[in-house]
């Protein structure tokens, strides 16, 4: 369905809102006024909100494997526990992309990027499945293959000790191939899918991974994603490893740029902020999973007024539990009212809105094909269900999405002009098999100790002086 029109369905106009009729022609959208010329299937959008489909801007679909089981630890010990479960296999990649896409349509994402973790050995495997994957459900995606060239202990400040530590089982330069290989192999933007350098930080990375990065990034045209001081034992980390902010350092190096997406930012000083929106780099916001492993909370009021561009991620499915980005959006939204005294600098729900599906746009160097309702952009869009009993009664629609706890909301939605949600339902896959597979694959679990968390908690609590 590439021409379509939506009849009588609501818009947010200004501060209001229209009852209009949306021509989409070959994907795009062709017109957007009030009793138009019916073209291709007619769509009724009668107590129906039409809105840009929202970026579900970080997140790690193979984690989905986890949910539910992780530990209340912080990030370097909750890691620690994560890397401790049995390896991943590619059924379970293929299962969890399905399963990641499929939470983040109905919540209203129509674009996700998977900062994507690979199977050692199988990495161009990995990345293959989860491209299958996100292509059957029809999702935008942005596969970044998460890499790096260091071992886990590295992640932890060293304090007064001296650590050493095993060297990472992947050379640098044969990660960087692997990278350069996903690209020739998968990289297709035109068919909604596209391969991004992504460093999973500077806690696990050498200069000369991030450099190859930035190569790779220019000659092939690339977006850039990472985590970025998530944690204050990174931010200290950082201090031991450069002698300046990671920021700063990351500014240095050039990795910062305006088609740079960094997960978190929790640690940064108003220097930091004034060199990202320098840089025009973008931060993707993970509320759920910053208060889930105390990290903190990032001030995201402060990015904003600086001039930053923020947009919203759920994280993945272990340090969240969850792929709800309405949940993320409102959590991420009115989580700032307590840090930020001043009112007129608080998130309202259309700036939410806007923040989530122009801001995700923006990130991706893609504003001027999505991101909003406008002439010639690409039609990802998605029509929310005003007569639904989580979005009653009748006040404001945006404020009853955003600031409610909306659910079944998402009546259909489209990608590039093509419909992959019906009726509440994801149309392309059969998720009842879905559903049934992640039954079958898995079992109830009970916490476990970990030996891998053991053996480095001692270190943990000595840097971080607890």
């Amino acid at each position: 369905m590439l021409n379509f029109t939506i009849q009588n369905v609501l818009i947010a106009i200004s501060d209001d809102y229209a009852t209009v009729d949306v021509q989409v022609v070959d994907g795009k959208i062709a017109a957007i006024s009030p009793n138009l010329e019916a073209i291709g299937t007619v769509i009724n959008g009668k107590n129906k909100l039409l809105l840009p489909g929202f970026f579900n801007a970080h997140t790690h679909s193979s984690e989905m494997w986890q949910r539910g089981i992780m530990s209340t630890f912080p990030l370097e010990l909750w890691l620690a526990e994560l890397y401790d479960f049995a390896p991943l296999d590619p059924e379970q990649v293929y299962l969890s992309a399905l399963g990641t896409a499929v939470e983040t349509l109905l919540s209203g994402g129509t674009s996700v990027v998977d900062h994507l973790v690979l199977i050692p050995g199988l990495e161009l495997e990995t990345i293959a499945i989860a491209t299958r994957a996100y292509r059957e459900v029809g999702i935008r995606a942005f596969i970044a293959p998460l890499i790096q060239d260091e071992s886990l202990s590295a992640g932890i400040p060293s304090g007064e000790s001296t650590q050493s530590h095993e060297p990472y089982f992947r050379s640098t330069a044969a990660t960087l191939e692997i990278i350069e290989e996903a690209v020739r192999q998968f990289h297709r933007p035109d068919e909604g899918v596209s391969i991004l350098v992504a460093p999973t930080g500077i806690q696990l990375c050498t200069d000369a991974l991030f450099a190859g990065c930035i190569e790779l990034s220019d000659r092939y045209n690339l977006c850039r994603h990472s985590h970025l001081l998530e944690t204050k034992a990174q931010a200290k980390l950082a201090q031991e490893k450069y002698g300046c902010t990671a920021v700063e350092h990351l500014k240095r190096i050039g990795f910062l740029s305006n088609s740079t997406t960094l997960a978190h930012c929790v640690w940064l000083n108003d220097t930091d902020i004034a060199i990202l929106a320098e840089t025009q780099s973008t931060v993707v916001h993970n509320p759920l999973s910053n208060l889930r492993l105390g990290s903190g909370i990032a001030p995201i009021l402060k990015y904003r007024q600086a001039g930053v561009n923020v947009t919203f991620g759920c994280d993945g499915a272990s340090s969240n539990d969850s792929q709800d980005l309405l949940e993320a959006i409102k959590i991420g939204s009115i989580l700032h009212n307590v840090t930020d005294s001043d009112y007129q600098h608080w998130i309202t729900p259309r700036q939410a809105v806007e923040m989530a599906s122009l801001g995700g746009a923006k990130g991706l160097n893609l504003a001027d094909q999505l991101g909003s309702l406008t002439i010639g952009k690409q039609a990802d869009l998605v029509l929310y269900d005003l007569t639904n009993l989580s979005l009653l009664p009748r006040t404001d629609p945006i404020g009853l999405l955003v600031l409610g706890r909306p659910s079944n909301v998402v009546e259909s939605s489209w990608v590039n002009g093509k419909q992959i949600v019906k009726n509440h339902q994801v149309t392309t896959i059969n998720v009842d098999e879905l559903r049934q597979e992640l039954f079958n694959r898995s079992q109830w679990q009970t916490k476990r100790k970990s030996e891998t968390v053991a053996q480095i908690e001692a270190h943990y609590r000595t840097v971080m002086d607890l």
